[in-house]
């Protein structure tokens, strides 16, 4: 992953914070009429079922925040949220949407980032997938030291399946790992975009220090829940 690919990154989540939610609620280019726009919400339930099965937790740390789709599920379970992006705009959105007291925003760029705590915690959606395969041992190499010692990870992230794209942004077979993304203003920007499938993910975290339970729903969705072994 070059550092031109990791600045357009950036620049492209930066440029798209306004229009973010359009993907997640299924507006505009992302409305696939009703039959797939239901199943997409459907398996979302699964998924936040599985969130708000987490319970309680004293401690946690979102990893890409983003505009606070996933930060506002986490900040009604734990005491306290730590939230980390690259992106201003996105943590902008994400105060604003949320108010919450017990989120505190943090602005990094994850390749860089350390930890200064160990969390209960620590979350990470939609984001595992935008680190190149080279990157991939130590990133979550920063997971296991955020991580307490028996404290968990939950992990949410893509499949590739053609609904779930913009409907003018259509995946590429020839873009297995860099991948061309439009915005609503027609800009193109190139980002990596890796599906990770189940049994590659768990171990990976295996290897990382993590044991996960690793799970798909029908089309959309892959998430893992993992503890992390003493």
């Amino acid at each position: 992953m070059s550092d031109d690919i990791l600045q357009q990154q950036i620049a492209y989540y930066r440029a798209r914070a306004g229009e973010y939610d359009e993907w997640f609620y299924r507006l505009n280019r992302y409305d696939r009429g009703e039959a797939l726009n239901q199943q997409w919400f459907d398996e979302v339930a699964i998924v936040l079922q599985a969130v708000k099965g987490l319970r309680h937790v004293p401690d946690v740390l979102e990893l890409a925040c983003g505009t606070g789709i996933w930060t506002q599920e986490l900040a009604s379970l734990a005491d306290n949220v730590t939230a980390v992006d690259a992106s201003d705009e996105v943590i902008a959105i994400n105060r604003e949407k949320l108010n919450a007291p017990n989120v505190q925003y943090q602005q990094a760029d994850l390749f860089t980032w350390e930890p200064e705590r160990q969390y209960n915690l620590v979350f990470f959606s939609f984001w595992l997938s935008h680190v190149s395969p080279e990157r991939l041992d130590s990133f979550l190499s920063v997971v296991n030291r955020a991580t307490k010692p028996g404290g968990r990870i939950f992990m949410i992230d893509s499949r590739p399946d053609e609904a779930s794209t913009a409907k003018d942004n259509p995946l590429r077979d020839d873009e297995h790992i860099y991948r061309t993304r439009k915005l609503n203003d027609g800009s193109t920007y190139t980002i990596v975009k890796v599906f990770y499938e189940p049994t590659e993910s768990k171990h990976k975290l295996a290897n990382a220090g993590f044991n996960a339970a690793v799970r798909t729903t029908d089309h959309y969705f892959i998430y893992a829940n993992a503890v992390k072994e003493s």
